[in-house]
C-alpha cells in the first residue's frame, strides 16, 4: 500500500491502482481528492471537511463515493445524491477495495465550555493504517501505521506521546501538522521519537512511503 501525505490531516492511499483519500480539508491541496475512488471524512471541522475539495474529487471520477458520519452527510448528501454513505462506530465497509472499520464517536475536548462534536476514525485493511481524525481513539486491534495528530488546539505533546504508547503501532506518521512550525518540529520529533516507543516518522506534503 502506498501512503502519500497531503497537507495537514489529509492522506492518500493507493493499492492495486485504486485510490482512497481521507480528510481533504481546507488546509489541504485543492486537488487532494482528485482521482480518488473513495473519500472518507472523519468530522465536520473545516480542516478535515471542505465541500469544494469533495466536489473536485467526485467530478474527477463519476464512480467516486464518500463515506462519513451523520453530521457531515447531512451537509452534503443533497449535493451528491446517491454517493454519500453514513457510517458510525462499529461499522465495517469496503471502499475502493480497502476494508474499513469505523472507530470512535466524539471529537477530543477542546475546552469544557465547547460542546463536543462527533468524530470517527478509520482503520484500513485490518490495521495496516489508522487515521483517528481529531481524537485519541485506540482501536481494539493492533495498528501497523498510526496517523498521529501531532499538534492541535485540543492536544499537548504529553498526550500525543501517551497516545503512541497506548496504540503501540509499528510506526507513527505525523498528520494534523499545518500549525506546527519548522522551528518546533525538531522538538516534537525528538520527544515523540524518544518517548513514544514506536518509530516516529514525518512526510512532507506530496511525499510517499510504502506501508
Amino acid at each position: 500500500m502506498k501512503l502519500t501525505k497531503k497537507s495537514h490531516a489529509c492522506i492518500r492511499l493507493e493499492k492495486d491502482g485504486r485510490v482512497l483519500v481521507i480528510d481533504p480539508g481546507t488546509f489541504s491541496e485543492e486537488d487532494a481528492a482528485v482521482g480518488a475512488e473513495a473519500i472518507l471524512v472523519t468530522h465536520e471541522h473545516l480542516d478535515h471537511f471542505n465541500e469544494d475539495r469533495l466536489r473536485a474529487g467526485l467530478e474527477s471520477n463519476p464512480a467516486a463515493e464518500i463515506w462519513t458520519l451523520k453530521s457531515v452527510a447531512e451537509k452534503i448528501s443533497a449535493a451528491f445524491p446517491g454517493r454519500v454513505h453514513t457510517v458510525g462506530h462499529g461499522d465495517t465497509f469496503t471502499a475502493a477495495s480497502f476494508d474499513v472499520q469505523v472507530h470512535g464517536e466524539l471529537h477530543a475536548v477542546i475546552h469544557p465550555d465547547i460542546p463536543r462534536i462527533t468524530n470517527v476514525g478509520y482503520l484500513i485493511d485490518g490495521g495496516r493504517v489508522f487515521h483517528p481524525g481529531d481524537a485519541l481513539t485506540v482501536p481494539e486491534q493492533p495498528v501497523e501505521t498510526l496517523m498521529l495528530p501531532v499538534m492541535a488546539p485540543w492536544n499537548k505533546i504529553a498526550e500525543v506521546i501517551d497516545y503512541v504508547r497506548e496504540v503501540k503501532p509499528q510506526r507513527a506518521y505525523d498528520i494534523h501538522d499545518a500549525l506546527l512550525t519548522d522551528l518546533a518540529r525538531p522538538i516534537y520529533d525528538h520527544q515523540i521519537g524518544s518517548l513514544g516507543g514506536s518509530e516516529h516518522l514525518r512526510l512532507a506534503p506530496g511525499a510517499s512511503a510504502d506501508v
